[in-house]
């Protein structure tokens, strides 16, 4: 996956070698854009069906095919055709896509893959969705969601665990309202899609499209569908299961500090001084004894739980300033309270506590003539104190870093 911006295309102007007259931009309602690299077995047929689809429902569009670097005659196939070839230079299927919708010239677009397992001539049904007034228009290929899947057109792998799961951690972690979240046919609007600022080239691109809409408030709909056996024979699927679904849970996790950082650093925070307050006073459970080692499994706890809440706020700063993610009221609403300079007393506070109390340890020591002391009482000096300085070291630093992540809000 690649966070930096999209590179620049160079693409053809617009031509027919079929002698179809070519749609302005001004008249095209539906850009029909399919990613190609080694398509020949299959391009033909979705080329065909998309145009035929396009012509008996009266909409007024264009196919683009987004080629990849193809050698195997997919880009003649595309011309002779009529479809407008763009040829996109980046490998990877986000890049394609990139190169293929940033050309398209229609108000609204409509993606599918070039291996005839989805069937265009479905795509009125996206296009009367769009006109309704959706901003994104997810295809749905699984039962639960009233799609169809035909038999050999999914690995029982995808079908009863990976996409499941994976439409799972979008619906909870974004609040996507999707049943099938690696649907490769979706509409949308040009304009929309424009807001989205998109930047991934590989296969996460589908999800950090349908992230991104739901984190932005898009109006998503769902168009049931069937999935077909891919009809390609020279070759196999370009998706690589364990490769490309470790990059999804990946972009998950990264677009969402929430679940990554903030949900696992309060946990942590919690448990911590729940075990201080049985460790502290050295209580005693059921039978089990708390005592100054649990007080400093204790500490572990809530100083990498305060890390992670620390990491949580720099990250949300981060993917907001940086248009990662959308303005949030929060965030504002953040650096009207916590200024540096409370952040830079706060941390002093608790820096300057954690020393009074690890300067009591040491009068301690001093009185016992540097000797021995007794280990359970000194550390439930020295734990907390060196706890507390910890964290007030942290909150120092932090306070400056979140200070410079947010001077371009300024």
């Amino acid at each position: 996956m690649s966070l930096g911006p999209p590179r620049a295309v160079v693409y053809p102007p617009a031509r027919s070698k079929t002698g179809r007259a070519m749609h302005t931009h001004e008249e095209i309602e539906l850009s029909v854009v399919m990613p190609c690299l080694n398509e020949a077995d299959t391009l033909e047929s979705c080329i065909t069906k998309a145009r035929g689809a396009l012509d008996a429902a009266g909409i007024a569009g264009e196919i683009v095919v987004a080629d990849n670097g193809s050698g195997d005659g997919s880009v003649e196939i595309a011309e002779r055709l009529g479809a407008r070839v763009v040829h996109v230079k980046e490998r990877g299927y986000g890049s394609a896509l990139l190169g293929g919708i940033d050309a398209a010239r229609g108000r609204f677009v409509l993606m599918g893959d070039a291996d005839d397992s989805y069937d265009f001539r479905e795509l009125p049904r996206f296009v009367a969705k769009l006109r309704e007034g959706a901003d994104l228009v997810q295809g749905c290929r699984l039962p639960r969601g009233g799609g169809e899947i035909r038999p050999g057109a999914m690995p029982r792998l995808h079908r009863f665990l990976g996409n499941p799961l994976l439409t799972a951690m979008a619906r909870t972690m974004f609040r996507t309202p999707i049943h099938d979240a690696y649907c490769g046919m979706r509409a949308f609007s040009k304009r929309f899609y424009e807001s989205l600022s998109l930047r991934c080239t590989g296969m996460e691109f589908a999800i950090e499209m349908l992230v991104k809409a739901s984190l932005h408030g898009g109006r998503i709909v769902e168009v049931p569908i069937t999935l077909h056996p891919d009809g390609r024979r020279s070759h196999g699927p370009h998706l690589r299961t364990l490769r490309d679904g470790w990059r999804t849970v990946r972009f998950f996790f990264m677009y969402s500090p929430r679940w990554m950082f903030l949900i696992p650093g309060f946990a942590l925070v919690v448990l911590g001084l729940l075990g201080y307050a049985v460790a502290l006073p050295g209580l005693r459970i059921l039978g089990v004894s708390f005592d100054a080692h649990s007080l400093l499994v204790s500490s572990l706890a809530v100083l990498l739980g305060y890390q992670a809440l620390l990491f949580a706020v720099l990250a949300k700063v981060f993917g907001v300033t940086e248009g990662l993610l959308p303005e949030d009221p929060r965030i504002r609403r953040f650096f009207e309270v916590a200024r540096l300079e409370r952040g830079l007393l706060l941390g002093a506070g608790a820096f300057l506590a954690g020393g009074v109390l690890l300067w009591n340890a040491f009068a301690q020591w001093r009185a016992a003539g540097f000797g021995d002391l007794d280990y359970a009482k000194t550390m439930r000096w020295v734990v907390p104190g060196v706890t507390l300085a910890a964290l007030g070291f942290q909150t120092v630093l932090a306070s400056f870093l979140v200070s410079i992540l947010g001077m371009g809000r300024r």
